[in-house]
């Protein structure tokens, strides 16, 4: 485990094995004794325990990870992924909501349109990006790049990552609701490939006003629900305490959204989440993306717009 990172509550037993193999290391370096083998098998020990793991987290576990302060974010993989990185400000009506950041850019040479909800990590950044809460100034940026993509014939890409809409007063004064409504009417309308992922965090109609798309794929370790798990918990048990309980069975992981056919795939992460490896984290975003856009290059704008209003008719019908 990389220990510039303060280990989440239930990664402290990993914490602790591999305190005992360093101390044996040093043991074994102070006293000319080989401890090789004792040192090679708790190593193997070590590693099948962490691969055991993170491979049957909960989703409560699922959520400390999605939401790690140094979990890369927006502009992270916009360094990452892209080249000729030219952001587009304003929603031309005299604001530039910060939670919402977009423009244009090269993947592997093809030209996108990169739009995506950024967080902070220090306080100063949190108060720019609001906490990565957009607001309505924020949603009408991004239809009105939405619009400029679809004129251009540029594949939309969005990442996002948010506890949800700002909920604010002012947000609800200047048309919090019907700015998420148009944009989830227009996105269906697009007739340009859209690809959304979910970062971390992918809360409420904050999130799907960015996800009215063609493919939609999670990050492994990412969630995507309805309500936030200590929102759900609040309304139904008058108490944030049962965050957990909520998490369970709003069935917000990856795997679960997979399975209900919400998501159209999964993207893998490093061993222990995004943050461990930034690079590994972002090699295969960008497979994932440009792999998508192959695969819709030779639809129509009629084939795109049938196709994503298929895959939303499908949700939420079950047989019994």
């Amino acid at each position: 485990m990389n220990k510039q990172f303060t280990p989440l509550e239930f990664e402290k037993s990993i914490y602790q094995i591999e305190d005992k193999i360093e101390e044996l290391k040093k043991l074994s370096s102070e006293t000319g004794i080989d401890l090789g083998d004792q040192v090679k098998l708790l190593t193997n020990q070590a590693v099948e325990f962490k691969k055991q793991l993170y491979s049957s987290l909960t989703p409560s576990q699922k959520l400390q990870i999605a939401r790690h302060s140094k979990r890369p974010t927006f502009l992270d993989y916009v360094s990452l992924i892209t080249t000729d990185w030219l952001e587009l400000h304003g929603d031309r009506a005299g604001t530039d909501d910060r939670a919402i950041i977009g423009g244009v850019a090269q993947i592997d040479g093809k030209s996108v349109m990169l739009i995506g909800t950024q967080k902070g990590r220090t306080t100063k950044e949190n108060i720019e990006y609001n906490f990565g809460m957009p607001q309505p100034e924020g949603y009408r940026k991004a239809l009105r790049l939405f619009y400029h993509a679809d004129r251009f014939n540029l594949p939309i890409i969005t990442l996002i990552d948010t506890p949800g809409a700002y909920p604010g007063i002012k947000a609800e004064q200047t048309g919090q609701g019907t700015a998420i409504a148009v944009n989830l009417r227009e996105m269906a309308k697009l007739e340009t490939p859209i690809v959304s992922v979910i970062l971390g965090e992918g809360c409420s109609g904050g999130a799907l006003g960015l996800a009215v798309s063609n493919r939609v794929y999670m990050f492994e370790h990412s969630l995507y629900t309805v309500i936030s798990p200590e929102g759900c918990a609040s309304i139904l048990w008058r108490s944030a305490d049962m965050a957990s309980t909520a998490a369970e069975n709003l069935k917000i992981t990856s795997d679960d959204l997979l399975q209900m056919e919400i998501i159209d795939g999964i993207i893998k992460e490093p061993l222990g989440g995004a943050h461990y490896d930034w690079d590994f984290a972002a090699t295969e975003l960008k497979n994932t993306v440009l792999k998508s856009i192959d695969q819709m290059s030779g639809m129509s704008g009629t084939e795109l717009k049938s196709d994503r209003h298929e895959k939303f008719r499908r949700m939420g019908v079950f047989v019994e």
